[in-house]
């Protein structure tokens, strides 16, 4: 594995950007996405996934010059339209005007439909906690997930985002629906490694932590079974109804035509609520309280969602963004 510093990192990916007809501003942007994504150790959303999202931009299943439009609105409530834009992008936009009606009524959500891949969910969860909010975001996807009971995907692995703002290190899970996502079982796959636990079932119906198994039967275990089950079908159908847009089941089936995804962002303002020395107070109560946790593993002590985030973010700022050579080669070559 290679380690490349940050800021050329950047670069790459935002040459790439341009060669693939994306506007000035709008590739620097997604460039700092892609960056920041890959920096904070979620690889398999980063750089990792730039090859799909240039395939599927040069097959036109993602049109780089479209941006989000307001279709409806009340109160503190917006669907939005992302004509098939740049996931990413998209997304940071919906957050962002789900904040500035969190600012305005306390409150504020942007269902936003007809977009593409977000990328990396957790991004918009530590934009909202950086503005001092909580948020909640999630996305549907096309049918990788079989539904508890059925041996076929007919659910999306739907990633569900949770934001806590705190001065000495946000809060955030950023978690989708099947035990590992497809980018982590790809990723597992590529090494060779086994699945830290059962992720899926083979093609006879075990249970098996062989990521390549997994891939083949295409039966991704959902999280706590049946419960699991049930979030992915409910979260799907929330953003769909709300955004006015596709729902699992009419996605094509083809990882490369996966465009026009539904999404939901949730972003509650807290100031008007309590200060922040009390929120700060109450949330370092609960993770002095979760650190206090015996581990299995003296090693390996317990943390709190977001808190390797934030190790991995200083480790590979200072020592430069671990990169596959593979990839990287391609991204330079562009």
């Amino acid at each position: 594995m290679l380690r490349i510093p940050f800021p050329d990192l950047y670069q790459a990916l935002l040459k790439a950007m341009l060669a693939l007809g994306i506007p000035q501003e709008r590739a620097q942007r997604c460039a700092q996405l892609f960056a920041e994504t890959t920096r904070d150790g979620v690889y398999t959303h980063g750089l990792n996934r730039f090859p799909r999202f240039s395939a599927m931009v040069e097959n036109g299943s993602i049109d780089v010059h479209a941006t989000p439009t307001l279709s409806a609105a009340f109160g503190a409530i917006e669907r939005w339209d992302g004509h098939r834009g740049i996931g990413n992008l998209n997304g940071q936009d919906a957050m962002s005007r789900a904040i500035e009606l969190a600012r305005k009524n306390g409150i504020g959500a942007v269902a936003l439909a007809n977009t593409n891949h977000w990328m990396r969910g957790g991004a918009f969860g530590w934009q909202a906690a950086d503005e001092g909010m909580f948020a909640i975001c999630w996305s549907n996807t096309l049918a990788n997930l079989p539904v508890w009971g059925a041996k076929t995907p007919a659910l999306g692995n739907n990633p569900l985002v949770l934001a806590i703002p705190r001065e000495g290190g946000h809060i955030v899970l950023d978690m989708a629906m099947s035990q590992f996502s497809y980018g982590s079982l790809s990723s597992y796959s590529k090494r060779d490694v086994p699945l830290p636990v059962p992720g899926g079932y083979d093609s006879e119906g075990n249970l098996t932590q062989d990521a390549k198994a997994i891939e083949a039967s295409q039966r991704a275990l959902p999280i706590g079974y049946w419960k699991g089950s049930g979030l992915a079908l409910v979260l799907d159908a929330i953003a769909a109804m709300l955004s006015g847009g596709t729902a699992t089941h009419q996605f094509s089936p083809d990882p490369l035509r996966e465009a026009g995804q539904s999404q939901m962002f949730l972003v509650i303002d807290p100031s008007n609520l309590a200060a922040a020395d009390e929120l700060n107070h109450i949330a370092d109560g609960i993770i002095a309280s979760l650190a206090q946790a015996t581990p299995i593993d003296p090693a390996k002590p317990v943390r709190y969602p977001g808190e390797q985030t934030l190790t991995l973010r200083e480790e590979n700022m200072r020592s430069g963004v671990p990169v596959d050579p593979e990839i990287w080669s391609r991204i330079s070559a562009l």
